[in-house]
This record gives C-alpha cells, structure tokens and sequence, in this order.
C-alpha cells in the first residue's frame, strides 16, 4: 500500500490525520457545522488546535450539541457549571464569548437567511485555493480573514481576531491550503 503524503502538520496521531484528511478544507456551507467551527476557534485561541480538537466531543456534549438557541440562553448557573467541567477549557472569558457568539450567530442568521451566506461573503462565495510548497509559506492572516475579523468585531463577536478568522477559514474549508504535495489537494 503507497503511504500518503499529507500536510505535515497532521502526522502527530490518528486524530489528526482525519481530520486532516476528512474535514480540514473541506468546503462547508452547513450552518450547524460552520457554528460548531466558530465555538471550537475561539475557544482555541492562544492553545493549539490539537487541544482542542482532542476535547471536541466533550464540547459537543457541554454546550448541548452546539444548540445556538440553547446556547444563546445559558445563565450564570451555566457559566459556573461549564467552569467546573474538567473535560474543556474552562476558561470564564471564552465561555461568556460563546454565549454571546451565538446569540450574534443567531442574529446574522436572521439578518442573512444563513449564517453560510454571512461568513462566505468574505471570500465572494468562492474557494480560495492557495499553491503552497511547504507550512513556512502559510500565511497567519489574510486580506479575507481581516475583513471577516473586522466585520465580526463591528457586530460584538468575541475571541475573532484575523488568524482566528484565518484558521476558521482554513478548517471549514473556505481556504485550501493543503501542501501542493498533500494528497487531499484538489486544483
């Protein structure tokens, strides 16, 4: 059997190969998918993805499944007991931005029909497809994701800086940076 040549980022374990090779830069336009991305993105700023991704079936499971509506309505009871939940990260901040981020979700939701033709706006509906030869070349931020960032920020999201909005961008696949070595690659 031929060994696949896959972005080096992913080789760290199982985990992260399928992710890789299943979901990173998969293109998505499924508003409960693009939420759940969202809450997982900025509960990873400042850690790594991998931290993440290794608690996001324990996320599911504390934050209802990512329900926005359910979401939107947590209380501080909530907060305290999210806080208390060893399996995420608890942090007090990252907790009250989701709550608020789904309530802002919910709104751009309203506002545009979908929350996919909100967020995909910022790459005029289209897949960026970038030519990179090795990770050095990825960028942390692009003309795109500081738009999006920008955009978010004037509407009261939390934790949505550019590179959050990059690597957002990145895992739902509205940018194609697989390696042009990467096997997932598609031009």
């Amino acid at each position: 059997m031929p060994i696949l040549s896959r972005c080096s980022w992913c080789e760290k374990d199982d985990l992260y190969k399928t992710y890789h090779d299943t979901e990173w830069g998969v293109p998505s336009y499924d508003d409960h998918h693009l939420f759940e991305h969202l809450i997982l993105e900025t509960f990873q700023a400042g850690l790594s993805w991998y931290t993440i991704l290794a608690k996001r079936e324990n996320f599911r499971t504390a934050f209802d499944n990512f329900d926005a509506m359910l979401i939107s309505n947590y209380n501080d009871q909530k907060v305290n007991e999210l806080m208390q939940n060893s399996s995420i990260i608890r942090s007090n901040g990252k907790i009250k931005a989701a709550i608020n981020n789904s309530t802002l979700y919910l709104g751009c939701v309203q506002e545009f029909g979908t929350f996919s033709k909100y967020i995909w706006q910022f790459t005029d509906h289209k897949i960026v497809t970038n030519s990179w030869n090795t990770l050095k070349e990825l960028p942390a931020t692009s003309a795109q994701s500081d738009a999006m960032s920008k955009d978010m920020k004037r509407r009261g999201f939390k934790y949505i800086g550019s590179t959050t909005c990059y690597a957002y961008m990145q895992s739902v696949g509205m940018v194609n940076d697989h390696l042009n070595s990467c096997f997932t690659r598609k031009v």
